[in-house]
C-alpha cells in the first residue's frame, strides 16, 4: 500500500519506521531539517510530489494544532479513493471535519508516545480505534496495532474524549501541581526523581496538545475530583486525624488495588 504520513515529528517517524518494510512509505514536512532523521521512505517538501506519488492511506501525525490544517493543505492533491486518518489524541471536531470532506476516513490514538513507552515493550501498551469511520480502514490499523502487541480497544468519538480527559487530565494535572510547587534538590530521594522524570516528559510535551487535553469538555469535573480529595487531605494533616489518615490509605488502597494486581501480572 501507499501511504503518506503527515508530519516527521516523534510519531511521525515512528509509524513511518514501522510501516516503511511492509508498503511503500513517503512523509511531507514543511521543515527539511526534520527529514534528516527519516529512513526508508520518500521524503517530499512539495504538494505536487503528493500528486504525483497518489497515496493510497494519509496517516495525519502532525501536533494537534495543525491536524485539520495539514488536512486542508494536502486533500487537494489526494486521490478520492485515498483513506484519511489521523493518530490524535484529542478528537474534538473530527468527526464533523471527516463527514465533510467526502473522503472515507478512520481515527486511533495509540495510548503511547515516544516520551514514555518503552517500544521494545509495546504488549504494556493500548490502542484506541474510533468505531466510527471506514471499517476497512479500521481493519488496517487493528491488524497494525495487534502486529505491535498492543492491547486495542474501540470507542466513539465521543467516548474516546471522556476517556482521555479521565486518562491524561488527572495525571497531567497531577504532574503541574508538582512542578509547580518543587524546589530544587540536591539530595533528591527516589520517588522524588521518578515525579522528576514524569515533569520532564509532560512537560517536554507540545503546549497546545496539554491546553486541548485540558479544555476538553470532560476535564473540568475530572480535576474537580482531586480538588475535593485533596481538601479531604489537607483536612487529615491540619487535624493531625490519625484514624482519618487511616481510613484515607484505606480507600485509596482499595481504589487502585485492581489496577495494581494487573500491572503486577
Amino acid at each position: 500500500m501507499k501511504i503518506l504520513v503527515l508530519g516527521a515529528g516523534k510519531m511521525g517517524s515512528f509509524f513511518i519506521d514501522l510501516l516503511s518494510f511492509s508498503h511503500e512509505v513517503a512523509v511531507y514536512e514543511h521543515d527539511p531539517l526534520r527529514l534528516r532523521f527519516t529512513y526508508n521512505c520518500q521524503r517530499f517538501t512539495q504538494l505536487d510530489e503528493i500528486r504525483e506519488f497518489q497515496p493510497e492511506l494519509v496517516i495525519n501525525a502532525v501536533t494537534v494544532k495543525y491536524t485539520i490544517s495539514a488536512f486542508d493543505e494536502v486533500i487537494p492533491y489526494l486521490p478520492k479513493s485515498c483513506l484519511l486518518s489521523d493518530i490524535s489524541s484529542v478528537k474534538t471536531g473530527l468527526k464533523a471535519y471527516y463527514e465533510g470532506t467526502g473522503f472515507r476516513y478512520v481515527s486511533s490514538h495509540p495510548m503511547f508516545g515516544p516520551t514514555f513507552a518503552n517500544l521494545n515493550q509495546l504488549q504494556e501498551e493500548n490502542a484506541i480505534i474510533i468505531s466510527e469511520g471506514d471499517y476497512m480502514g479500521r481493519c488496517f490499523f487493528r491488524e497494525l496495532y495487534r502486529s505491535m502487541g498492543l492491547n486495542i480497544y474501540e470507542y466513539t468519538f465521543e467516548e474516546h474524549d471522556r476517556t482521555v480527559a479521565y486518562s491524561l487530565s488527572i495525571p497531567f494535572v497531577s504532574t503541574f501541581t508538582f512542578a509547580a510547587v518543587m524546589e530544587h534538590q540536591d539530595a533528591p530521594g527516589t520517588t522524588f526523581k521518578r515525579h522528576m522524570r514524569i515533569a520532564k516528559g509532560v512537560l517536554n510535551e507540545d503546549d497546545f496538545l496539554l491546553q486541548e487535553i485540558l479544555f476538553n469538555p470532560y476535564t473540568y469535573d475530572n480535576v474537580a475530583k482531586i480538588r475535593t480529595e485533596l481538601k479531604t487531605l489537607m483536612e487529615i494533616i491540619e487535624k493531625k486525624d490519625a484514624e482519618g489518615m487511616k481510613a484515607f490509605l484505606t480507600k485509596i488502597r482499595s481504589n487502585v488495588k485492581r489496577d495494581i494486581q494487573e500491572l503486577e501480572r
